[in-house]
């Protein structure tokens, strides 16, 4: 991967997005704080230890972060994680969290921290960093975010090239309308449990990187 440049910050980007996100991070913590409690006393009764799922992520210029979900599948036998076997660690009230999304409001403490943003490219796996082309790389010009322009073009069921393309439109046209955009049509697909999944795969395959 090439090394990481700033892009140019508009008026939003700069002064308001992070103070929004702010904002909508607190007051979605409050209203969601049963919905919060419930899931968390239900995946510690449906699978244990630890409730939370917690994996280093890149954000903003590669910068890595810790992550937090909660946790949707049984741990690994031999301890070592391995996407081929997803599809059977993945647990039946796993797959209800996910479809649901329910799984992912943990996010919200990463978006208080400033380690993400309510909207922008969704944080991929560390070991990506280095399969990334020049285009690709851009993506972490800007936070990650709760959702984005591939989570409401496809999520899941897009091809990486296309989920990438989606990521670098939004990296290089951020608007307040923008994003309450996404937002919204967020709502609509979570509602429609649309693109929850790759064809054949438990969630998303391995980004291998482009010859």
């Amino acid at each position: 991967m090439t090394d990481m440049k700033h892009k140019p910050y508009g008026l939003y980007e700069a002064y308001i997005k992070r103070i929004q996100d702010f904002i909508c991070a607190i007051l979605a913590t409050m209203l969601l704080s049963p919905a919060l409690l419930v899931v968390a006393i239900l995946v510690r009764t449906k699978l244990g230890s630890p409730i939370l799922f917690v994996q280093e992520r890149p954000g903003l210029n590669g910068k890595v972060f810790k992550l937090y979900k909660f946790r949707t599948m049984v741990p690994p036998k031999d301890g070592e994680i391995n996407p081929l076997q997803d599809a059977q660690r993945l647990t039946t009230f796993g797959k209800k969290l996910r479809s649901t999304s329910l799984d992912e409001l943990p996010e919200l403490f990463n978006i208080l921290k400033g380690d993400m943003s309510v909207v922008g490219p969704r944080p991929l796996l560390v070991r990506y960093l280095s399969r990334y082309n020049e285009h690709q790389a851009r993506r972490h010009e800007v936070r990650p975010g709760f959702t984005g322009l591939a989570q409401v073009n496809g999520r899941n069921a897009i091809s990486w090239e296309e989920k990438f393309n989606w990521d670098i439109k939004y990296v290089d046209k951020i608007t307040f309308w923008g994003d309450w955009k996404i937002i919204l049509a967020t709502v609509r697909t979570v509602i429609k449990r649309e693109g929850i999944s790759a064809k054949g795969e438990a969630t998303m395959g391995e980004f291998m990187g482009n010859e």
